[in-house]
């Protein structure tokens, strides 16, 4: 049997899978781990302990049940970002990775590059304004702060691009994950912008950018003695984890809209060309020649995980207590902003808030106030979509939080269908395919029969009544308590 590998390094778990050629899923498995918050706004992984140990974890465990005659013939990687990984000449991490833009330490750094060189010069090169999301300012605090780790540093990483040069010793990365270390890449010109670099991050070496299933190297004897992986085995370039999902469901056309139901979730619209928003992302897509409006949710699944330890209960028995409650939680409203938000407010100062509460709530209440607050921010994104340009004609649902549920609850929110595909793991499916690709076993195309549609969820109109009150009241929410947020926020990090 022909088999592709699949593994994806999320920001709570790393999954993985291996495949036929055909895309049918041959064994699947799963590495929760923890982020590291040293200090208030700080978010960070290990990546010897979590990218590369998640990884030969899986690739062993995934590969454990091959017969003696089957043959590998390639693996995609993918993961979170865009992150920073500093390395030294020989590729050892001087620090843990910075993760994406759940990390808020930049803030200053943000405000000065921003100031050097102007907002509409950046959104006119990148496409993006700067935020906690870009890496440049990342960069310049790495810099600022930690000069001793800088005067070390000759190159740096993304999640899949770490595994990349572990598995081959290839220094690349994808064009995709370029276009969101911004303000250092160029979107329409599709290259690094070397004086940008250069005043940013002097004196390092850049990575050679590629499409993200293109095959840019072999697994080398070093890791193969590490991973079990045998030698000689292609590797294609892989991406961020949104785009390895958005390959998965086959969301890579025009009018495409993938919904990531994870830790974080994530929004990416394909569009025929950059329609650039202050409120949003634009970024290349996964495919030569496509663009994306993206946004991104800095907590969703964050927050169920969060109620699941806080009550002890499993989300099995949260989500059928949550089910039996009325739209609306029976008068509780949440703002999601417990990590701070990205699109559209981007404030990492904001903070999270629950309304309504009374001696009567209970855990199933908070539960679905959790769903329902996820779904309100999906909304309030998709409606900046649209002022922005955006093309919304299919949704399309993936991640491990697409259930019925909550993808019921998003859909009545929006009254957007949603189409959810057989298989919703994602990106290490996405990998999988991304890796079939780049060794000639599939076409773009043929993602239709790698993962076909499964169901669609369709909004239920009195549900939709219900939502369209809430919502307003979800809008006023963030504006009118602001202040406090911010001043808490204030004291959080001097506490810290």
């Amino acid at each position: 049997m022909t088999l592709l590998l699949g593994i994806d390094i999320g920001t709570s778990s790393s999954k993985g899978v291996l495949t036929d050629a055909e895309g049918r899923i041959v064994a699947q498995a799963v590495r929760e781990h923890r982020t590291s918050s040293p200090r208030p706004g700080w978010v960070e992984h290990d990546a010897q302990q979590i990218w590369w140990r998640d990884f030969t974890e899986l690739a062993a465990e995934l590969l454990a049940g091959a017969l003696p005659g089957d043959h590998l013939a390639g693996i995609g990687v993918s993961g979170i970002g865009p992150c920073l990984l500093p390395a030294d000449a020989g590729d050892s991490p001087l620090r843990p990775a910075i993760l994406y833009g759940v990390d808020t330490r930049s803030g200053d750094q943000v405000a000065e590059l921003t100031a050097r060189y102007g907002q509409d010069e950046i959104m006119r090169r990148c496409g993006s304004a700067l935020t906690s999301q870009a890496l440049g300012p990342k960069f310049a605090w790495v810099r600022q702060r930690e000069p001793d780790v800088y005067a070390r540093m000759r190159r740096w990483y993304m999640a899949s691009s770490y595994l990349v040069r572990r598995l081959t010793g290839a220094y690349v990365l994808d064009h995709h994950s370029a276009s969101q270390c911004d303000p250092l890449h160029d979107l329409l010109g599709g290259g690094w912008i070397e004086e940008w670099c250069e005043e940013v991050a002097p004196g390092l070496e850049w990575p050679e950018l590629v499409a993200p299933s293109q095959v840019v190297g072999e697994v080398t004897a070093e890791a193969a003695a590490a991973t079990g992986i045998p030698a000689g085995t292609p590797v294609v370039a892989g991406t961020i984890d949104a785009w390895a999902e958005s390959a998965a469901v086959g969301a890579t056309g025009p009018g495409d809209l993938m919904l990531m139901y994870g830790t974080t979730m994530f929004l990416v619209n394909v569009v025929g060309e950059p329609v650039p928003d202050v409120r949003l992302w634009s970024t290349a897509g996964t495919y030569e020649d496509t663009y994306c409006l993206a946004a991104g949710m800095a907590t969703s699944g964050a927050i169920t995980a969060w109620l699941r330890d806080l009550t002890g209960a499993d989300y099995t028995t949260l989500t059928q207590e949550a089910a039996e409650l009325p739209p609306g939680a029976e008068g509780l409203l949440m703002l999601p902003y417990f990590a701070g938000e990205r699109t559209p407010v981007f404030d990492p100062d904001a903070r999270g808030v629950v309304a309504g509460l009374t001696l009567r709530h209970g855990r199933a209440h908070l539960y679905r106030a959790a769903l329902e607050a996820t779904a309100f921010g999906v909304r309030h994104n998709l409606g900046a979509m649209r002022e922005a340009g955006g093309d919304l004609r299919r949704l399309v649902a993936v991640g491990g939080g697409a259930r019925d549920l909550w993808t019921q609850i998003v859909t009545d929110v929006t009254g957007l269908e949603q189409t959810v595909p057989r298989h919703t793991i994602g990106a290490a499916h996405g990998d999988a395919f991304l890796a079939a690709v780049g060794t000639g076993l599939a076409r773009k195309a043929d993602i239709a029969e790698w993962n076909p549609a499964e169901s669609l969820v369709r909004p239920e109109p009195a549900r939709r009544a219900v939502y369209d009150q809430l919502y307003e009241h979800y809008l006023s929410l963030y504006p009118s308590t602001r202040e406090v947020m911010h001043a808490l926020a204030a004291r959080q990090l001097a506490d810290g």
